[in-house]
């Protein structure tokens, strides 16, 4: 499990309310972590189509389509780990009946709680998670 979905979703919902241009340091001051993260974060949520990014004076960013149109899934692809339960560093003992075993049963889990999380994730919009706020 990594941090960038929940970073990823408070940059979003940030656009998605204000509905106006926001710099990277209103954003960074609003999740209070370096600026430079939220300039990464936000490169990456451009590159896969969700924010866009004006330059100039008034620059800054701002979603890329309307917040109807995004899934909490798509936020969620575009900042995906590569395993949900993360990855073992060791190679366990092929020997072992048991770790012979455990990463395929261990890659099967991981890819039913994925599919489980992204149905989920696939039926809330931006629009209505914007509207838990006040």
């Amino acid at each position: 499990m990594n941090g960038r979905f929940p970073i990823a979703l408070h940059i979003m919902t940030l656009l998605s309310a204000s509905g106006e241009v926001i710099s990277s340091d209103y954003i960074a001051g609003s999740i209070n972590i370096n600026p430079v993260l939220i300039r990464k974060e936000l490169s990456n949520l451009i590159k896969n189509g969700l924010v866009k990014s004006q330059e100039g004076k008034k620059g800054g960013y701002t979603l890329n389509k309307p917040a109807h149109q995004i899934t909490l899934a798509g936020i969620y692809d575009a900042v995906k780990p590569e395993a949900i339960l993360g990855k073992a560093k060791n190679t366990p003992n092929p020997a072992c009946p048991i770790g012979k075993q455990i990463n395929e049963h261990l890659n099967v889990l991981d890819l039913e709680i994925e599919r489980a999380m992204m149905d989920k994730l696939g039926n809330t919009n931006l629009q209505d998670f914007c509207k838990k706020f006040d």
